[in-house]
């Protein structure tokens, strides 16, 4: 499994409301903060301007343009910068499930959006990899993001048989191909995100996630790379921010965790294949990454007052 899929295979992400809005004339929504998850937005047809909290510039947005809130922000959306918003539950509040909203008869203006919740320990992995806003451009697609924001429109629009199931699967997919546009477009970020967009060190991170049990060493990993093992090192540490052996420690203890949290594997099966022979050493490692033993995490991580703890540990697996 690729590296994307594999840390959005493991934070699970689930998308438990979509909706849509439609909108003609001055208008404009202020949408509140939310606690956990990914907001996204998608335009449609028209045009809006979307102020994030904490940003200072405005953002125009046009058909085909997509947007990630990752971290929880309150934003507002609005036809002119001028006009004093009225509050989201004012639009959306009273109208069923997956709806959408009409504003002035609106025929100018349509979109789509998504919020998705993330498993609890690892809620703040992707905020320490994104920024608060992630912006992708309809001209750095080919018509694919787009083409899922008409069809999940018209969804919400027709309501027919099996609606529901289709626009959790079109926002599952929207959500991935706004990761996949935004890491492939941006240059110069640092952190495994932007790592994937170099085909040398993909290489690596490629070989690490789909076997995480393999017996990894920097030679064999600067092999794959065609680097030598000091040109692989110091650029590995340049785009991931840590080492190739400690960043492959740290997914190795995020696979365990989840395999201790939601299966009923013993540690030390789960240790002897994630490549460790000596359960302690996976004990030793698990709980210097994870916060806790790994007899002590599935019991811990659901614990009042634990779960905040480790969930500070899990974020460093992004660091």
């Amino acid at each position: 499994m690729d590296p994307l899929s594999a840390v959005l295979a493991l934070l699970k992400p689930r998308n438990y409301l979509s909706a849509g809005l439609e909108a003609a004339g001055d208008w404009a929504i202020q949408f509140p903060a939310h606690r956990n998850g990914i907001k996204t937005g998608a335009v449609a047809t028209g045009k809006c301007w979307l102020i994030v909290e904490g940003e200072g510039t405005p953002v125009q947005l046009y058909a085909g343009d997509c947007f990630l809130l990752p971290r929880g922000r309150a934003f507002r959306l609005a036809s002119d910068l001028a006009l004093q918003p009225v509050q989201a539950d004012k639009v959306f509040d009273g109208l069923p499930k997956g709806a959408v909203a009409c504003l002035n008869g609106g025929d100018a203006f349509s979109m789509v959006s998504n919020r998705f919740g993330l498993t609890g320990d690892y809620a703040g992995f992707l905020e320490r990899l994104l920024p608060p806003v992630v912006l992708v451009r309809s001209a750095q697609d080919q018509g694919t993001l787009q083409a899922m924001i008409q069809k999940m429109l018209g969804e919400l629009r027709d309501r027919r048989p099996g609606a529901d199931l289709i626009v959790e699967h079109l926002a599952q997919m929207m959500l991935v191909q706004a990761l996949r546009l935004y890491l492939t477009h941006r240059a110069g970020g640092a952190g495994w995100l932007f790592a994937l967009a170099d085909k040398q060190i993909s290489a690596a991170l490629n070989a690490m996630h789909d076997d995480p049990g393999q017996r990894w060493t920097v030679e064999s990993l600067a092999a794959l790379c065609g680097m030598s093992r000091s040109s692989f090192a110091a650029r590995f540490r340049v785009l991931v921010g840590a080492s190739p052996m400690e960043y492959l420690t740290r997914w190795r203890m995020a696979v365990a965790g989840d395999r201790l949290r939601t299966t009923d594997e013993p540690a030390s099966m789960v240790a002897l294949t994630l490549g460790y022979q000596s359960e302690a050493a996976f004990s030793t490692a698990f709980k210097r990454i994870m916060g806790a033993a790994p007899r002590q995490y599935a019991r811990l991580v659901v614990g009042l007052g634990v779960e905040g703890e480790l969930r500070n540990k899990t974020q460093n697996l992004a660091a």
